[in-house]
């Protein structure tokens, strides 16, 4: 090593002298007589090319830039071989007919690996050639010779041709770019970056060493295509340089365009990075500067704001209206993955939810029955009916009845809980998911998957029990309605006021119940019983065939009835709706289902008085509250 090092500072110091001075230029040529104050020449072409290779060349494939900069015109004709050579064996044929320096093999083998991967050509034939062994051999000879950018991409053309990493000529080019690191450009430490990172991941020390350089000189970062091409090729491997990429992203938010931001959105949605300050600045310009987005561009922005859970009801209104003229032309993955995020986002758009439900009869055939499930778990999860929903469930039921067999658990646990939200579930579904040996192997598993399993169950045996009237069984035993407590579960500001306001109007705790878990899967925030005049009766003292374990044994007294209260806070609610969502829908018409009034709660509601008042006329209204389940929730 010190031996390279010392041949190497003797051939700089020897090319300052040799190295001819350039042309003067005219216009720095002074009449005779004239006096002018001295300038700087430019600097001898050597010297540049062994300090850096200028910021102005641009890190690709291309040979000509390199190749122009010399002046031995024999160099030129090598260069423009190089850059029109059609195949390997022009290139590889150069070496015989031409006595080549270590930049102009470089460039043979870069432009090779830029054939083989345009015309897709086996490599092995190339690395077993004795010509591309003698390039090697020049390279390695000479490579303290090779400029910057021509070295940069003969590390990559080897990685892509598929040479040895244990090879010494493959680690000597690898060591002589780990020291050339702080002369090369910050563009191409980005390419360079750009590649290992897709090429090895993150096990790669190179790229550790050429990430930290990054970090150091990201003030240097210009331009939009390097910050796209960072944040999504890069950014994964450290945290740190991810966070210098945002806050240059925020900076250049305006300049990109749309296929930057869906590029920059999917990046922070794989690595799970909810920078809301740039996924704000790119939401406004977004609808604001750029009022045509391509199919794709509209998909994967939808995606990346479901995974991300961001919520932008201009950017979501825009992109619902400009996909639904597109929903015929979309694949079936599409259309379930269009739903799916917004159905996650909670959004409900009437015209798109309606194309999708015609794309589902219209393509019935297309869809494969985990497509269909897709979008039926998303209708339910939004409480959307279609408006043709007959068509569209006896399509449904059509198609899903004869295969519940081929269905994982899960899916098929989700898919009936689906149609129990929509009132869909007919006796097969309910038959196959509450029958004994499809739900023994969850009874003693404790895992959160399996108890969010097990409650979905429980909803399907209420829905069974209280809103099929000719389901004769299976029901589920007793010993598995109920349900594991949630763990650490806060008390909010809605439920806090609430239990205040009703103490104050109760005036005992024995004339109210709050927090009940009902052997339904369902919480009643809080439960009374009051008479025909509206006044509260102790509660305990009445059968409550609801609960796992009745206290009382009471019959309740003529004209008595059971009031419950059901909170709902903001996450209940559709997306900028006061409609709620499927789950919710289907808790209040079960709890209704079971005999009591339902009295909501919503966050928006004001507040119940909180001294205590001679009745309750003013929480307690004369008839139900419930309405019948709609179409679907408004936008």
């Amino acid at each position: 090593m010190a031996a390279r090092l010392v041949r190497r500072c003797c051939w700089r110091h020897f090319g300052a002298f040799v190295s001819t001075p350039p042309a003067v230029p005219a216009s720095l040529l002074v009449p005779a007589g004239k006096v002018t104050t001295a300038r700087a020449l430019p600097q001898a072409p050597f010297t540049l090319f062994h300090t850096s290779s200028p910021s102005s060349w641009a890190d690709r494939f291309s040979v000509k830039e390199q190749v122009e900069d010399s002046r031995n015109p024999e160099h030129k004709v090598i260069g423009d071989l190089i850059e029109t050579a059609t195949s390997p064996q022009e290139l590889l044929q150069l070496s015989e007919l031409h006595v080549l320096n270590s930049n102009e093999a470089s460039l043979i083998i870069t432009q090779l690996s830029r054939l083989a991967a345009e015309k897709k050509l086996e490599t092995k034939s190339i690395l077993q050639d004795e010509r591309f062994q003698q390039l090697i051999g020049i390279t390695d000879s000479q490579i303290s010779q090779v400029w910057n950018n021509a070295l940069v991409n003969l590390l990559k053309s080897l990685y892509s041709l598929g040479v040895d990493s244990n090879r010494r000529e493959m680690q000597s080019v690898e060591q002589e770019v780990l020291w050339r690191l702080r002369r090369l450009t910050f563009k191409q430490l980005a390419s360079l970056a750009e590649f290992l990172a897709v090429r090895q991941g993150k096990e790669s020390k190179l790229l550790n060493e050429v990430i930290k350089k990054l970090e150091l000189r990201w003030t240097e970062l210009e331009g939009t295509r390097t910050v796209v091409t960072l944040m999504s090729k890069v950014g994964y491997v450290s945290p740190a340089l991810m966070d210098r990429l945002e806050d240059k992203a925020l900076e250049l938010a305006e300049q990109f365009n749309p296929d930057d931001i869906r590029k920059i959105t999917l990046a922070l949605a794989y690595q799970n990075r909810r920078c809301v300050p740039l996924l704000r600045a790119l939401s406004y310009h977004l609808v604001q500067k750029h009022s045509e987005l391509s199919v794709n561009v509209l998909m994967d922005l939808i995606f990346a704001y479901g995974k991300l859970n961001f919520h932008q009801p201009q950017v979501f209104q825009k992109i619902a209206t400009d996909l639904h003229p597109h929903v015929s032309t979309l694949t079936p993955v599409d259309v379930t993955r269009c739903i799916r995020s917004f159905a996650l986002l909670k959004w409900l758009s009437l015209p798109l939810f309606e194309a999708i439900a015609q794309y589902a009869l219209d393509n019935t055939k297309q869809l494969s029955v985990t497509h269909l499930c897709g979008i039926i778990l998303s209708f339910a999860r939004l409480n959307f009916q279609p408006s043709g929903s007959e068509d569209f469930f006896n399509m449904v039921h059509e198609e899903l009845q004869s295969r519940l067999d081929s269905l994982e658990p899960h899916l098929l646990t989700d898919l009936v809980w689906s149609l129990c939200v929509l009132q869909q579930a007919q006796a097969p579904y309910l038959q196959r998911v509450l029958a004994p040996d499809f739900h023994a192997w969850i009874r003693g598993d404790q895992s959160l998957k399996a108890q969010n399993l097990r409650l979905k169950l429980i909803h399907i045996n209420a829905a069974a029990k209280l809103e099929s009237p000719d389901y004769r069984g299976p029901f589920l035993p007793a010993e598995m309605l109920n349900p594991a407590e949630p763990a650490g579960e806060k008390v909010t500001l809605l439920q806090s006021s609430l239990r205040e306001a009703l103490a104050g109007v109760l005036g005992s705790r024995d004339k109210g119940r709050f927090d009940v878990r009902t052997i339904y899967g369902w919480q009643i925030d809080a439960e009374m019983v009051v008479n025909s005049e509206n006044k509260p009766l102790p509660v305990k003292d009445f059968a409550a065939p609801y609960l796992l374990r009745s206290e009382g044994t009471k019959p309740l007294p003529p004209g008595a009835r059971r009031v419950a209260f059901l909170r709902w806070e903001f996450p209940n609610f559709s997306n900028r709706s006061k409609d709620l969502l499927g789950r919710y829908v289907m808790a209040r018409r079960h709890v209704q289902a079971a005999g009591f009034l339902v009295v909501d709660s919503p966050t928006s509601a004001p507040s119940a008085p909180s001294s205590p008042t001679p009745g309750l006329a003013a929480v307690i209204p004369p008839r139900p509250l419930l309405r019948q389940p709609e179409g679907g929730g408004g936008e």
